[in-house]
């Protein structure tokens, strides 16, 4: 496989990475104001959390395939 192959295949893999991310956030985010009943005014928060989390534990879940 040429370097030129090996960059785009990485780019795609990077790409479905972020994909999966923000999905996953956004699930996280939706599950604290659901478990919260919806109130509004903390969107940015449970957002905020969420993306913290998930970043925590896909963090944990590459240093354990390394």
């Amino acid at each position: 496989m040429d370097a030129r192959s090996k960059w785009r295949q990485n780019n795609a893999q990077l790409a479905t990475d972020r994909d999966v991310f923000w999905a996953m956030v956004a699930e996280r985010a939706f599950l604290k104001a659901e478990k919260r009943g919806f109130i509004s005014g903390h969107e940015l928060d449970d957002w905020l959390e969420a993306e913290w989390e998930i970043s925590n534990q896909c963090h944990y879940w590459r240093l354990e395939v390394q």
